[in-house]
């Protein structure tokens, strides 16, 4: 099948993926642009995952600074070597996590983080929310579940939604493609929120 080449440059401005994927993409999908960006997003996610094993020891601590000098952020973000750090993709996706991280206050980076008394606490206070509702165990259990999910989009850095471009789905999404673009694994190490009065 011909692509032209400016449905090429389209999904590639859209996308961020590299023009070869890009034309590969279009021509498994037929040049159809929205399955194509489907198919390089499953893709990002088959090569993060694959790549998630790899040690990540190289990086770049980066800070922000809100306007009034009563908030900031450092943020820690590993990847495998100095080059893939020093890339215009990396420090960008560093800084505008900072910013992130400045805008959405999250307590941790994933929901593994959590501590399981923490998380108790939170499903304690649910149940007794919920206690005198006379609906059935199981559904109530249900319901906690569901709140359990929204704390976590609340608390954790990795699923709360990217403030930058909605589209572009939760953090964890935009660290995924960002790994299948740069072809190293990049992990958000820690980070810490300062803010005056608090």
């Amino acid at each position: 099948m011909n692509i032209e080449a400016r449905l090429v440059k389209e999904l590639k401005d859209v996308s961020g993926a590299g023009m070869m994927d890009c034309k590969k993409a279009l021509v498994e999908c037929e040049g159809n642009l929205d399955e194509a960006l489907k198919w390089l997003r499953e893709k990002g996610i088959k090569v993060a995952a694959r790549k998630a094993g790899r040690e990540a020891k190289e990086g770049a601590v980066t800070s922000y600074i809100h306007t009034g000098a009563r908030l900031g952020v450092l943020v820690e973000v590993n990847s495998e070597t100095d080059f893939a750090a020093r890339t215009t993709e990396f420090t960008s996706f560093c800084k505008n996590l900072a910013m992130q991280i400045a805008a959405s206050s999250p307590e941790y980076v994933s929901r593994e983080q959590v501590p399981a008394e923490a998380l108790e606490a939170e499903k304690g206070v649910y149940r007794t929310q919920l206690a005198e509702s006379g609906k059935p165990a199981a559904i109530v259990e249900k319901i906690v579940e569901g709140r359990v999910e929204k704390y976590f989009e609340e608390v954790c850095l990795l699923d709360q939604e990217w403030i930058h471009d909605a589209e572009a789905g939760r953090v964890r999404d935009v660290l995924t493609a960002l790994i299948a673009r740069i072809g190293e694994n990049i992990v958000i190490k820690r980070f810490a929120r300062f803010s005056i009065g608090s």
